[in-house]
């Protein structure tokens, strides 16, 4: 099993020389019974400490790690198809209904790709909104992350994304695989980009069409898929006004098991050589099968290691549960997102769910319910949110964050 802490270090060392000692915040390696601790360190000084953390012990270890500037989100976006497939719908072509989908599930509706649509088009209208609402430039833009498992290129859609946006000096642009989990380690990718190596403005799209994907005569999984695009504009800022204190990241592939969508094993014509051997060559097309997932392990999976994941970032953060405005997981189930929110002691007034208009969107999912619920005035600048995504490889992992 991977996992990766929740600290960063530069992977430009003349920045040393280049910036002031900044402000990070650290763990302070142990959590006690009253709650979380940190502590907070200069390269030089420990001022500021007091400020951040209290009560932290002497004896307490101290890991500190320099952050040459801060990240904070400043702008968000999204967009989805324009064809909406009901519960009722699905009823007409598998056995279920309404009743039965969202009582299990949560989700009565879903929107699909349909005529001209495609991820990358869903992903340049989210990116777009994204920057319109961070008033940034396509032009000032310095890295677009696509995380998504399903791009319109066998070798990724991010370079054409940046190139319908009309960033005119050519800033890189690459996909991130990681299904559900995509979005949140396109988060931390893009951190590690502004406080490690001086990125500006970072773009973040999770974009995913599942629908091509599903089995539609399998009820146990058409139900639950729709395809949509999210985007946030991270920029960098100065240390104090950092807007992401801690995350946890991890990966098992053990549990590829539950939850995948291998290449098609064609058979292959076999042809006899000169010398009478069988030549498996060349090779047929490959395609990728439909979603596979056994839905009880997945389900025991994501309440058993969300929350866990939840508490590392805090406690890599220092911010103690009950300050968490909101609750902001991967849309994937209703009963997932009870059972986590149950366990984390999170009110459901505090959580975030879109679920039942969108199904599971898979990277695209927290991006697209983070921007209604910032339109709708619900999330608001200076608001802390806890955030996690998890899905297939099996990957999951969390970030503590702040709006604006």
């Amino acid at each position: 099993m991977a996992n990766a802490s929740g600290f960063f270090t530069p992977s430009v060392p003349s920045l040393r020389s280049r910036i002031q000692p900044p402000i990070g915040i650290f763990r302070s390696g142990s959590r006690s019974p009253e709650g979380f601790s940190t502590r907070v360190f200069c390269s030089s000084t420990t001022e500021g400490a007091d400020k951040l953390a209290s009560g932290a012990s002497s004896s307490e270890s101290r890991v500190p790690r320099l952050v040459s500037q801060g990240c904070k989100l400043v702008g968000c976006g999204s967009a989805v198809p324009t064809l909406k497939v009901s519960n009722d719908d699905l009823a007409k072509i598998v056995d279920t209904s309404d009743e039965w989908i969202s009582v299990r599930t949560g989700i009565r509706n879903r929107r699909v790709l349909s005529g001209k649509e495609s991820v990358t088009t869903l992903a340049v209208e989210a990116a777009r909104n994204a920057l319109q609402m961070a008033q940034v430039d396509p032009d000032d833009v310095d890295l677009v992350l696509m995380c998504s498992s399903t791009p319109d290129d066998l070798f990724g859609s991010a370079p054409q994304i940046q190139k319908a946006l009309g960033c005119k000096r050519n800033p890189l642009a690459y996909d991130i695989t990681a299904a559900c989990s995509g979005f949140v380690l396109g988060l931390i990718s893009a951190a590690s980009h502004i406080r490690g190596a001086g990125f500006q403005n970072v773009l973040v799209i999770g974009a995913d069409a599942l629908s091509r994907y599903v089995d539609w005569t399998d009820r146990g999984t058409c139900i639950l898929f729709g395809d949509a695009a999210g985007a946030v504009l991270v920029q960098a800022c100065d240390s104090e006004e950092d807007g992401l204190f801690g995350f946890d990241l991890h990966s098992d592939g053990d549990g590829q098991r539950h939850l995948n969508a291998p290449i098609k094993e064609n058979e292959m014509d076999n042809t006899l050589g000169s010398n009478g051997s069988v030549l498996d060559f060349p090779p047929n097309r490959s395609s990728y099968s439909c979603i596979q997932m056994n839905g009880k392990e997945v389900f025991r999976f994501a309440v058993r290691s969300v929350p866990q994941s939840i508490e590392s970032a805090l406690a890599k953060a220092g911010i103690p549960g009950s300050s968490i405005d909101w609750l902001l997981l991967h849309q994937a189930n209703q009963r997932i997102i009870d059972a986590v929110a149950t366990r984390l002691e999170v009110p459901p007034e505090r959580v975030i769910s879109n679920l039942a208009n969108y199904g599971n969107t898979s990277a695209a999912s927290i991006p697209l319910a983070l921007d209604e619920a910032v339109r709708s005035g619900k999330v608001k600048v200076g608001h802390t949110i806890a955030a996690a995504g998890f899905g297939a490889g099996v990957t999951w992992g969390s970030a503590i964050l702040r709006w604006g």
